[in-house]
């Protein structure tokens, strides 16, 4: 099931922005000190770094995504959620002409 609200949360209100605006996202935190962004990605292909295991929450749109290591493009659509180890790199791809990646990132 696709996440739709998130309730009983702190905002930080200043986005994280990367990749020239390509990328933008806001950390949440809940009350039991848990850690979690949520943000949305616009088309292009990214290369990100983790440092702790990372699940990422397709919550609208869609990307493709490949770990370090492989070489298979794998899709993840509305609803479905894919596992990033720590301290490792993973490609994301969302292809031009397409609606934004719009995500939740669960981290460790």
């Amino acid at each position: 099931m696709t996440t739709e609200k998130i309730d009983n949360i702190s905002v930080t209100t200043q986005a994280n922005i990367y990749f020239d605006g390509k990328c933008v996202s806001h950390g949440i935190t809940f009350a039991d000190g848990t850690k979690k962004s949520v943000g949305v990605i616009l088309p292009a292909t990214l290369t990100f770094s983790t440092g702790t295991p990372e699940i990422m929450e397709c919550v609208a749109g869609a990307c493709e995504y490949k770990l370090a290591g492989s070489d298979v493009w794998v899709t993840s659509s509305t609803g479905e959620k894919f596992s990033v180890p720590g301290d490792a790199k993973f490609d994301i791809r969302v292809a031009q002409g397409h609606a934004a990646y719009h995500y939740i990132c669960h981290f460790g």
